[in-house]
């Protein structure tokens, strides 16, 4: 089976399991099952996320940045997108209804703007219900985000049978391009000979396999360099990334506390605020992308990131600044993923592997640095907020200035190159070259 069959396949299997995923989830009981069960999205949405990003790098090469920015909009998009579809849905007072509280329900606060996660102790003079009668609507919220997400997998399937790699469909179904037009987009240009078309034969052979990037043999020969960029690129991510989930999750804790002390309604708009900005900010990269180069644009990010921490620490008692700054880090961290993925694959020869790595990295900094933070304010108190944002930042920007130097060492491809060898720049066949 084809690297692109192998791929669609997996797209077509994890989509298809996030709707089930959320049509499930209401039905869920116990918190043990409920725990199975996001997990499973957990690990589809990252077969997700690192399939799109690799087939984008592998496809378009030298032209990916435009097309990761426009694929990174669309994934804030949805981020903004799915809290206003969940919200209708959500209550305003206690979901559970006992006997004592069935007639005075609505005079509860409402839970989203009660609740500190760092500090639960404050609300133990709230007696909420753990039995009764259960009235919520919230599973409706979900059954829509199941039918909303259903056409992905109905669109991976149609183009694996139009691409006639379905098994039971392979005689019936007309591919997309014909063999006439296959053939022009597999003809060598002018500029290419017989034995670069026979190279890049070749080298398309070696690489058919979704997982051959991970295969021993490719690391034979590599210099540290190589493993360099990757280590450097991958703790860049995780960094910024991180970032993005620790201060969406906690800026609206910082916000309700001392010194600030902002209303809790207004405090709510706070990671509305962030993710607002990191979609614009994505929108507006897509024609900056074209213009401006990856590791141009990686390096504004992370210098804008660290200035932004260092005005709201300045400016910490001011609330006017609180909201511009959220504004601001939320450009300045909406393209740094895809900015730095065709970065490094470009350092990389475009070989794909590296979107794994880096991938991977920015998940597991999203998810370390939301509870270490967690944890320091628990601790420290609410101004460790900040103070932790603006080492990550530091750290981001120091891990970028080691990626450069190792971009500077990095051995640049040449003919001679061992096969094998992963300095080598993976020539892929036409067929899976952006045509301009």
């Amino acid at each position: 089976m084809s690297r692109l069959a192998q791929s669609l396949f997996a797209l077509f299997a994890s989509s298809l399991a996030i709707s089930l995923v959320f049509a499930i989830i209401p039905l869920c009981h116990n918190v043990v099952v409920l725990a199975v069960v996001m997990a499973v999205a957990g690990l589809a949405m990252g077969c997700i996320d690192t399939i799109s990003n690799m087939q984008l790098v592998k496809i378009y090469q030298k032209d990916s940045a435009v097309f990761l920015q426009a694929l990174h909009f669309f994934v804030g998009f949805g981020a903004l997108l799915s809290p206003l579809i969940a919200d209708p849905f959500l209550s305003d007072t206690n979901c559970i209804l006992s006997n004592s509280t069935a007639n005075a329900s609505s005079n509860l606060p409402h839970i989203r703007k009660s609740l500190v996660p760092h500090h639960p102790g404050n609300l133990s003079h709230y007696d909420l219900p753990m039995k009764g009668m259960v009235v919520t609507r919230v599973s409706y919220a979900f059954w829509i985000m199941a039918l909303i997400n259903l056409p992905v997998p109905i669109a991976v399937f149609f183009l694996l049978y139009k691409e006639r790699m379905v098994p039971c469909f392979n005689s019936s179904s007309h591919p997309l391009l014909s063999a006439d037009e296959l053939a022009m987009e597999t003809r060598p240009t002018e500029k290419d000979d017989l034995s670069a078309a026979a190279q890049r034969a070749q080298a398309a052979g070696g690489h058919d396999d979704l997982f051959s990037c991970c295969q021993s043999k490719n690391f034979r020969g590599a210099s540290y360099t190589y493993f360099a960029v990757h280590i450097t690129g991958a703790l860049v991510l995780f960094m910024t990334d991180g970032i993005v989930g620790e201060y969406s999750g906690f800026i609206y804790s910082y916000a309700v506390e001392e010194p600030l002390s902002v209303v809790h309604k207004v405090a709510g708009y706070l990671p509305s605020l962030f993710w607002a900005f990191i979609t614009l900010g994505r929108l507006i990269s897509i024609p900056v992308s074209y213009r401006m180069k990856p590791a141009t644009m990686v390096f504004i990010n992370v210098v804008g990131v660290l200035i932004t921490f260092l005005l709201l620490l300045i400016f910490s008692y001011s609330v006017v600044f609180l909201f511009v700054g959220t504004a601001s880090l939320g450009l300045f961290l909406s393209s740094t993923f895809p900015s730095m993925l065709a970065y490094t694959e470009d350092i990389l020869q475009y070989r794909g592997c590296a979107t794994t790595v880096l991938v991977t990295g920015a998940g597991i900094g999203e998810m370390v640095l939301q509870l270490l933070v967690g944890s320091i304010i628990h601790d420290r108190g609410s101004y460790s907020f900040l103070v932790c944002g603006m080492i990550f930042g530091g750290l981001a920007f120091t891990f970028y200035a080691f990626l450069l130097f190792f971009h500077r060492m990095y051995p640049k491809p040449s003919a001679d190159l061992d096969d094998a060898s992963p300095d080598k720049p993976a020539i892929t066949d036409d067929t899976g070259q952006y045509q301009r």
